[in-house]
């Protein structure tokens, strides 16, 4: 069979299938309200259910918040703004967009897209892309506002489909949100965590925060292949046939940069550079005012990591407009502007839909119905009383099934590791391996749920080449990647157990019970 005609046959017509029916659902604004209602219904018929599942949050029975009452009404009215207003990824995508914005309206972008592209061959584009894609964790959601987008550009100036640059630059940020070869402040969060929950069996238990690095590094080099693979024989041929508009002081060009374009390249990006290089200094120093209290700088609450998003729009704003006025494209200030004012205008869509999407997170999470979910699932799995490798895929299944409707990784650990963790210490798995696990399952569903935050924001990526993208046209192009990653990614660390390599730093397979 030839590559071209690869995709045909059963695979192709299943996607077809799910991207049509995808498409047929409701505008992802229109879908989030309806969610928000059924979440209301269903917490209110389930409000005066008693259930014995017990919230390690509380510590006593779960309980179901009805929405519908009158002090649960009053207070959705009364917070709607707030609700709105602290969403997190619609400051996080804004915020970042408007230095984004000046540095691809100036052509600065254009302008490293095409010098990269004129020293990387053309057949390693892909797995560069997704290999950026995956380094981006490091940066929190950095990914979902840069990386993303920019695979599109980078494929349509290589004359590749842009769509099949988004797809597989979503699958390195998102499926494969566990593989990463440098540390994240995921790294200590998911830990602490998996040390509380092993401390009920065992009080002096200690786990290390890199306990699962050398599994995620890894794992960088199975989702870099298994994308690769993906992309370059199923998605990007399926995606032929779908036509590509866009406009045409959107375009990338592949024409040569002139000698004054070059030049304002390189000096715009010696001043990224710079500021990059005072940064590294100004994290360095042991009492440096980037670092948090404990003296890290991948602390969840380390200033460091709570400015990547400013610290994105300053390092692509000002090389942008250094850009913009030695390459002759900006003539004025007000050209900025203009810059950040277009990249907003791109993002009215996303807005209307985060909003809709930041109330029916917030009622799905106060109803406690993601919370009875993950608790009835991981109950169930303890009931079967499963041999210990058969567990260890039961909780990637679960946890991968959970994230379909829960989409922040600590919440759902923190409901289910209470559970988790000490039952497999009973059966000689250590706490390491258990979280392990749980990390496959966090990251493969992923890139196939429209309830994930930035699900909505890559459907708009999607429109700038496809006016006609919905849920479907995103899901059918994402499933082979979550089906492959689900399948391999469980495999790979059966296999890694199974071969003894260590799991990370001061990391275990066994706990040995007293």
């Amino acid at each position: 069979m030839s590559e071209t005609s690869a995709p045909k046959g059963f695979v192709n017509k299943a996607l077809d299938f799910i991207e049509k029916k995808g498409n047929k659902l409701p505008d992802p604004a229109i879908l989030f309200l309806s969610l928000m209602v059924l979440i209301w219904v269903l917490s209110a018929i389930f409000s005066g259910v008693s259930f014995s599942e017990i919230d390690p949050r509380t510590g006593s029975a779960i309980e179901i918040v009805n929405l519908l009452s009158g002090t649960s009404l009053a207070a959705f009215l009364s917070n709607m703004v707030t609700t709105f207003t602290s969403f997190a990824p619609l400051g996080i995508v804004l915020v970042a967009m408007l230095g984004v914005g000046v540095a691809e309206h100036s052509g600065y972008i254009n302008a490293g897209l095409k010098t990269m592209l004129g020293v990387t061959p053309k057949f390693l584009l892909t797995p560069m892309l997704i290999l950026v894609a995956i380094v981006s964790h490091t940066a929190t959601d950095a990914g979902y506002v840069l990386v993303i987008p920019l695979g599109g550009v980078i494929f349509y100036a290589a004359g590749r489909h842009p769509l099949a640059g988004i797809a597989a630059a979503f699958a390195g940020v998102s499926g494969g949100f566990s593989a990463n070869f440098i540390p994240s402040g995921i790294d200590p969060l998911l830990q602490g965590f998996t040390q509380s929950a092993a401390q009920i069996i065992d009080p002096n238990i200690q786990l290390n925060p890199l306990n699962n690095w050398f599994f995620t590094s890894a794992s960088t080099l199975l989702i870099v292949l298994v994308g690769w693979f993906l992309t370059d024989r199923i998605v990007e041929p399926r995606l032929k046939k779908v036509e590509v508009v866009i406009e045409d002081n959107e375009e990338p060009t592949m024409d040569a940069l002139t000698s004054k374009e070059r030049i304002a390249f390189w000096v715009a990006s010696t001043s990224m550079f710079l500021l990059l290089i005072g940064l590294f200094f100004w994290a360095k120093g042991e009492d440096s005012a980037l670092r948090a209290e404990s003296g890290k700088l991948t602390d969840l609450t380390a200033p460091l990591m709570r400015s990547i998003v400013p610290i994105i729009f300053v390092v692509f704003l000002i090389p942008g407009v250094i850009y913009g006025f030695l390459s002759g494209a900006y003539k004025e200030s007000k050209q900025v502007i203009a810059g950040m004012t277009k990249s907003m205008s791109g993002m009215s869509y996303y807005i209307v839909m985060a909003f809709f999407c930041a109330l029916f997170i917030d009622a799905f999470a106060k109803s406690n119905l993601g919370a009875l979910l993950a608790l009835k699932g991981a109950t169930f799995l303890q009931s079967l009383q499963l041999a210990s490798g058969v567990t260890i895929v039961g909780i990637v299944l679960l946890t991968a099934f959970v994230n379909l409707f829960i989409g922040s990784a600590s919440a759902k650990w923190a409901l289910i590791a209470p559970i988790f963790v000490p039952m497999l210490m009973q059966l000689g798995i250590s706490p390491d391996l258990t979280q392990a696990a749980y990390r496959v399952g966090d990251s493969v569903s992923n890139i196939v749920t429209p309830l994930m935050p930035y699900f909505p924001l890559v459907v708009v990526y999607c429109q700038k080449y496809v006016k006609s993208t919905g849920i479907g046209t995103l899901v059918s192009m994402m499933i082979p990647y979550s089906i492959a990653f689900l399948l391999l990614w469980t495999i790979f660390l059966l296999i890694y157990w199974m071969i003894g390599f260590p799991l990370g730093v001061q990391a275990s397979y066994e706990y040995i019970v007293p």
